[in-house]
């Protein structure tokens, strides 16, 4: 969904993604002379009004007009530097964030010789929007927060905050004080740190563990690959003594120690929750042809007759780890919808039938054929189940390939893409096509990758660009704070790609697949095409929220091609200057192109 609104010469689109709001703005050339930028304001469910924050400030604030009583960061009296901001509303340790509508309030603010001149609010774009979690009919998306290396996270928990006990046991009390503080001096437990982490996607998989824990009616099929969340862990072993799950548990050698000497988290939490179960609870290990990486959840109600109805799933890039939901970017989808979900089921019996075997999986339909649906509340959705044969993988993943490929050819076609690894072995024309977007000019390209090679970061050209989310050894300069060093895990697990989000034909691909050859020959896996504008924005924020971040931290890295840890000169102030708008105007810049997409002329076609 996205709201425009137009006054003064101003434009102000908001887009609605998962519990955040990105703001795009326009206006015509002629009114960007001695543009300070744009204050953003906002109120919620009628409340008063709040300002956001910038991180940077005037170097002499009181030389500009200011509004009493508020820091000389927010965004009335230092304005920001951007065609496009993204919201997603602050929540203090323990407590969640306002959602309902809110108002948005967009001015530009001018200076005259110099200094900051007084808000005018008859030049003042207003515009109302609902900030939620996403849900779209029987959809519900979600995103964790992914955000470790930021000043958001190290002003709330330090640039050394742990992400589970030391020496802990495999299910612990995450009610429990970490033993840490925050910056100001106040302590904080790992649940207020996984919910500011894990964001929506927590909240979801609690929502549906809770579900099913609290009517016996209920039972859970599970597909897990990584599996040390100590909550999620404590809600199998629970339903397992109740005998409502089964849970199909990858044993490749990363998570299976074959000797029993060193057992892996993974081979504790299948005997434990073994040990648990009574009948028809149990626990199968296996791993295809080289691993079990769905990551699916799949609940069932009694029908009355002995049997069980599938009733909705989980599915997604989020593995039930406390890396996947706390410290990699991933998202989940839910469908409460019985015909997807007795989907999923039938997949889930013929891996459990046949020992979680490639061979027996290959040779079925639900290998060969997409399974399709759609209706009033399903956009059009295709789902392809690895692993597959090889020409079957091959064609799966070419068919995304093509479409990327023919956005380079569309007028105002883009492409955002948040991809764990572009680099593989038995890479395909997608990953390759993914991996060389960057280069071309005639298309909006914007893409987050774990690799470190082959990188583009921005520079002013209407090239796109590729960045790493695994910057090293960064250094930012003042007043920005040093950021968590996260140098033992992915930053960007997901594995999606957005076509068109805001055009006639919009589409993202997702779910668990790493979209090489592979993995999709070897590898239990799921990969979804959903066809809806609304979803597809949903992911185009969260892989320009990825992107813009990491354009940042990759210029003070080495790994990004800045510097090598010596933070560059400051601290930083903000510009009296309308320098800033130039490349926004400029059409060799990919930054005309962005302002253009999101806000300009043409509005989106819906």
């Amino acid at each position: 969904m996205y709201v425009r609104a137009t006054r003064a010469g101003t434009t102000v689109v908001a887009y609605q993604g998962d519990a955040k709001t990105l703001l795009a703005f326009d206006l015509d050339e002629s009114a960007t002379t001695d543009l300070a930028g744009f204050t953003i304001g906002y109120t919620v469910n009628g409340s008063q009004t709040f300002y956001l924050r910038n991180t940077l400030s005037f170097e002499h604030p009181a030389n500009h007009a200011q509004v009493v009583g508020l820091p000389s960061t927010s965004s009335v009296n230092t304005p920001f530097h951007r065609f496009r901001w993204l919201h997603v509303p602050g929540a203090g340790i323990g407590h969640e964030p306002a959602y309902g509508t809110y108002r948005y309030q967009v001015t530009p603010r001018y200076v005259a010789g110099g200094q900051l001149q007084a808000l005018d609010s008859s030049k003042t774009v207003a515009l109302d929007i609902e900030l939620a979690p996403f849900r779209k009919g029987a959809v519900t998306v979600s995103f964790t927060r992914g955000f470790v290396q930021s000043q958001a996270f190290v002003h709330d928990f330090g640039p050394d905050a742990l992400f589970r006990p030391k020496d802990a046991d495999l299910v612990f009390d995450t009610s429990a004080a970490t033993g840490l503080t925050t910056p100001d001096g106040h302590s904080y437990t790992w649940d207020d740190e996984y919910a500011w982490l894990g964001f929506s996607v927590r909240r979801t998989i609690r929502d549906l563990l809770d579900e099913v824990v609290n009517d016996a009616h209920l039972s859970l099929d599970v597909f897990a690959y990584d599996l040390d969340e100590p909550d999620v862990v404590g809600t199998l072993i629970r339903l397992a003594g109740e005998g409502r799950v089964r849970l199909i548990l990858d044993d490749a050698s990363l998570h299976h120690d074959a000797s029993g000497v060193k057992p892996t988290d993974e081979d504790t939490a299948a005997q434990r929750i073994g040990a648990a179960a009574v009948a028809p609870a149990e626990v199968k290990r296996g791993h295809f042809s080289r691993y079990s990486h769905d990551k699916v959840m799949i609940v069932y109600a009694d029908d009355g007759a002995d049997g069980r109805a599938p009733q909705k799933v989980l599915t997604g890039s989020t593995n039930f780890s406390v890396t996947g939901l706390y410290v990699n970017s991933n998202h989940v989808l839910v469908f409460d919808d019985p015909e997807v979900a007795a989907t999923y089921a039938r997949v889930f019996d013929l891996a459990w039938t046949t020992e979680v075997k490639a061979a027996a999986f290959r040779a079925s339909t639900l290998s060969r054929q997409p399974s399709v649906f759609g209706s009033a509340t399903v956009p059009p959705t295709s789902i392809t189940f690895a692993p597959h044969d090889k020409v079957t993988a091959a064609t799966n993943l070419n068919e995304i390939a093509g479409r990327v490929h023919a956005e380079l050819e569309a007028s105002n076609g883009s492409v955002l893409f948040a991809v764990m690894a572009l680099e593989s072995p038995s890479s395909t024309d997608l990953l390759a096509a993914l991996r060389d977007l960057h280069a071309s000019s005639s298309v909006f390209t914007y893409g987050i990758t774990d690799d470190t090679e082959g990188i583009s970061l921005y520079a002013h050209t209407r090239n796109g660009v590729l960045v790493t989310g695994r910057p090293v050894k960064t250094a930012l300069p003042a007043p920005f704070d040093q950021v968590h060093g996260l140098s033992f895990s992915h930053q960007v697990h997901h594995k999606f790609v957005v076509c068109d989000f805001n055009g006639p034909n919009p589409v993202v691909y997702c779910g668990s697949s790493n979209l090489a050859l592979g993995g999709e020959e070897e590898n239990g896996d799921n990969l979804l095409a959903i066809r809806d504008q609304d979803i597809a924005t949903a992911f185009a924020i969260e892989a320009a929220a990825l992107v813009d971040h990491f354009d940042f931290l990759d210029r003070f890295s080495a790994s990004g091609g800045g510097t090598t840890g010596t933070p560059a000169s400051g601290p930083w102030f903000q510009s009296t200057t309308d320098a800033w708008t130039k490349p926004y105007f400029d059409d060799t810049d990919l930054k005309y192109t962005d302002r253009v997409l999101f806000a300009g002329p043409q509005p989106p076609v819906v």
